[in-house]
């Protein structure tokens, strides 16, 4: 491998075709079903796929087919398999589905908006996870034009990530006999610690989201004449969410969702920890001067976001804005509840538990229920063999210059659980550009470009390495 050469085809590839294709990417508003429930009507997703299938088409890579698979009632899926000069099989994944709008971006930017500032490529989906089929086709290509042999390799790209993935299931069975038995598995759907080096994901949590709601009332009556005598709907939302929720610390009190941690997950944070520092908090915009994280042990920090449960309110029902808000004892109030859950947690008995928690013996006899969306399982990674590891760290040390790193991710790809359980002794490489500040899903989303750049070439070097085993 000439590591220069990789560099020069790589970082043109950007410059000339990949930077100009995000960017008319970014301009669709291609939203995943669960944000846009006429996505076929609208024809967004067709665009985005239609756009990458033609892109995969022009390029330089010998034994290439390209096709948009489409399964009835389904969300397309772009298909490419690369013949190799080897008989394992690499799966390369990402997706073209995107996040809604969000409030809050700056002045001059916006979610289907592409702007680059200060090396970094804003609008929606770019980073999450847009460039993933432009990086992966362009790292087997890089290898080709060296003539250095690369498996058989298969690229994924489904449009219903951002929604559960719940598409891709009927897809992976359907194309069950082509996709074959992976032995490595390439995702760049992940976050990254900093952008000085390359970071491996080793563990996703689980997401459980469902609904608790609390009625009291069968219609709203006048606050002055009920309060006193017909209670809160939203004091006994409060009372029962501390049944599963530590007000002062966050800590999760249902028994199902804490795991035992590994000891090796354990020495992989505190290295993290090592690296990031004091950067873990400080990436996130907080909204007053002085506010602190929930701890103040960087180790800590990445265990609560990796392996430990927590829970967020993500919506409110029942609550009228400001301008509606009369005297009124309202009837009812209901919040959309979202559970990280440990890798290893079994997402279907932590719902169960849940529900049998806050719907057990209500206060004041009130009707209390938790409907469950969404149980959702996390992935915890193989152990990982020799050759990849070693494969990662030159890969970093050539292109960033420093060793690569290991680290649990707070979120969830859902297609990792789906590929580990259906091939349980593939290698796994989950990567990323989602480093700090990029704010995936938030206002003013961005890709790292230098980033991009760097890991792709590292994809290159691990399927060079790869090819040897």
């Amino acid at each position: 491998m000439n590591t220069d050469a990789l560099k020069d085809f790589v970082n043109s590839k950007w410059d000339e075709e990949i930077i100009p294709e995000l960017e008319e990417y970014i301009k669709i508003p291609a939203k995943s079903p669960h944000f846009d429930a006429d996505w076929e009507k609208h024809g967004y997703i067709d665009e985005a796929i239609a756009q990458a299938e033609a892109w995969c088409k022009k390029q330089p890579v010998d034994g290439m087919h390209v096709e948009v698979v489409k399964l009835k009632g389904r969300t397309p899926l772009l298909y490419v398999e690369v013949e190799g000069q080897k008989d394992d099989t690499v799966v390369l994944y990402g997706h073209l589905d995107k996040q809604p709008e969000f409030t809050g971006w700056e002045p001059d930017l916006g979610p289907w908006k592409p702007v680059i500032r200060d090396g970094k490529l804003y609008g929606r989906g770019g980073a999450d996870d847009g460039y993933a089929v432009f990086g992966s086709l362009t790292a087997i290509a890089a290898l080709q034009k060296q003539g250095i042999p690369h498996a058989r390799c298969v690229l994924l790209i489904e449009t219903c990530e951002e929604s559960g993935s719940y598409d891709l299931p009927p897809y992976i069975d359907h194309l069950a006999e082509r996709i074959g038995t992976p032995d490595l598995v390439v995702c760049l759907d992940a976050e990254c610690g900093n952008y000085e080096q390359l970071w491996t994901t080793t563990s996703l949590r689980g997401n459980l989201v469902g609904t608790l709601r609390v009625d009291v009332l069968e219609e709203g009556v006048h606050s002055g004449s009920a309060s006193g005598i017909v209670p809160s709907s939203f004091r006994i939302l409060r009372e029962v969410m501390e049944r599963i929720e530590d007000p002062a610390t966050g800590q999760i009190h249902i028994d199902e969702m804490n795991v035992a941690m590994p000891e090796e997950r354990l020495e992989q944070a505190r290295k993290a920890a090592d690296a990031l520092g004091d950067t873990i908090a400080k990436k996130y915009p907080f909204a007053a001067e002085g506010m602190r994280p929930v701890a103040d042990d960087s180790y800590e920090l990445l265990l609560n976001n990796s392996w430990r449960p927590t829970l967020s309110v993500t919506g409110v029902d029942g609550i009228p804005p400001f301008s509606d808000a009369g005297n009124v004892l309202r009837p009812y109030t209901a919040i959309k509840v979202s559970f990280r859950l440990p890798p290893t947690c079994d997402a279907h008995a932590a719902g169960e538990a849940v529900k049998q928690k806050v719907e057990s013996d209500p206060p004041y006899g009130a009707k209390v229920s938790f409907s469950i969306d969404s149980p959702q399982g996390g992935w915890n990674a193989p152990a990982i063999d020799p050759w990849l590891d070693e494969a990662m760290q030159q890969a970093s040390r050539n292109h960033f210059g420093r060793d690569a790193m290991y680290m649990g991710m707070g979120g969830s790809i859902p297609f990792m659980g789906l590929l580990a359980e259906k091939f349980p002794k593939s290698q796994f490489l989950v990567t990323g550009v989602l480093g700090p500040k990029s704010n995936a899903h938030g206002p003013n989303e961005f890709l790292h470009i230098d980033t991009g750049k760097k890991l792709t070439a590292c994809v290159a070097e691990v399927l060079a390495a790869h090819a040897k085993q």
